[in-house]
């Protein structure tokens, strides 16, 4: 299913011959009236006249900006309006009305979406509601994931023809995507590893875009932009997986402390060496190490204690 462009007639012309087309038959009607003894011909032609008139009516068709009607003749595809303006068709023909516009639509919510007939009539409509998606990371870790979908139509034919409704069909592959992409990514990993939800927003937001784009093409739907918006630990593992974030934090940090440490102890002592100011030996090297370090890697300030004997004693 190819989307094909037509041109039809205009309206302003068309809607011209039906005021001429009035006109005469109410110079007919005047005729008839006037007429003694009118034929049973006559008489039936004025009511077949009016009804070919008032069926006509129904083949004018207005087209706005961004919009598209796709015509079928009695289940046939004729082709697809694009131009704006007012246009005459086939009055038996029926026409679908197919938006160009820009659309977002975040999987984390459930919009309104309407579904209208041939006519343009909303049939049904269905509210906007919150529904979290909970899916499994590469590591089998439960998380609460969304994404933003910019969207639109770009084909009408397709999206009038190949699916069921184009834009429930948008809405279920985001969730398919979504999820598939959940799947091969894990929530948080190490700086060396290059895959990980929380740490590679672009990598994953570009994936996500060539997935969607992928599945959506088929039904005539281009995808702009797709986004994580929401990214979190589902709430029955958030505590522990809060605790040992906060565990790693204060490992990294210890580290670095003891790091720290370590480099002032060691130039320290190599200033006091360097200078002469005192001679340690082993054991006395061994005892200002371990007390530097003390007051270095410790939470609270230390108190000192004055020696008042000798270096020995």
């Amino acid at each position: 299913m190819q989307d094909r462009v037509i041109t039809p007639m205009g309206g302003g012309r068309v809607f011209l011959v039906m005021l001429l087309w009035m006109v005469g038959i109410l110079f007919y009607i005047g005729w008839v009236t006037e007429t003694h003894g009118p034929s049973f011909l006559q008489i039936i032609l004025i009511p077949v006249m009016i009804l070919a008139w008032f069926i006509c009516l129904f083949g004018f068709k207005v087209n706005g900006p961004n919009n598209a009607r796709v015509v079928q003749f009695f289940g046939t595809y004729v082709g697809t309006i694009r131009n704006v303006g007012i246009f005459y068709v086939n009055p038996f023909s029926t026409t679908l009305n197919v938006s160009f516009r820009v659309r977002t639509f975040e999987t984390d919510v459930d919009q309104t979406a309407e579904i209208k007939d041939a006519a343009g009539h909303v049939l049904r409509a269905s509210h906007s509601s919150s529904r979290t998606l909970k899916v499994n990371d590469k590591d089998g870790t439960p998380i609460e994931i969304a994404a933003v979908v910019v969207w639109k139509v770009v084909d009408a034919a397709k999206a009038a023809f190949v699916v069921d409704d184009y834009q429930d069909f948008v809405k279920v592959q985001a969730d398919s995507a979504l999820r598939t992409l959940s799947s091969q990514y894990s929530y948080d990993a190490p700086e060396a590893d290059a895959h990980s939800l929380r740490g590679h927003i672009s990598e994953v937001a570009e994936q996500l875009k060539n997935e969607l784009h992928d599945r959506m093409q088929q039904a005539g739907v281009e995808v702009q932009e797709a986004r994580i918006s929401k990214l979190a630990y589902a709430p029955e593992i958030a505590s522990a997986m809060l605790q040992r974030q906060q565990a790693g934090a204060i490992i990294a940090a210890r580290s670095r402390i003891v790091e720290g440490a370590v480099g002032m102890v060691e130039h320290a002592l190599e200033m006091l060496q360097a200078k002469g100011i005192v001679d340690l030996d082993a054991e006395r090297k061994a005892a200002m190490v371990c007390n530097l370090l003390v007051v270095l890697c410790g939470h609270s300030t230390p108190q000192p204690v004055l020696n008042t004997g000798t270096l020995h004693h």
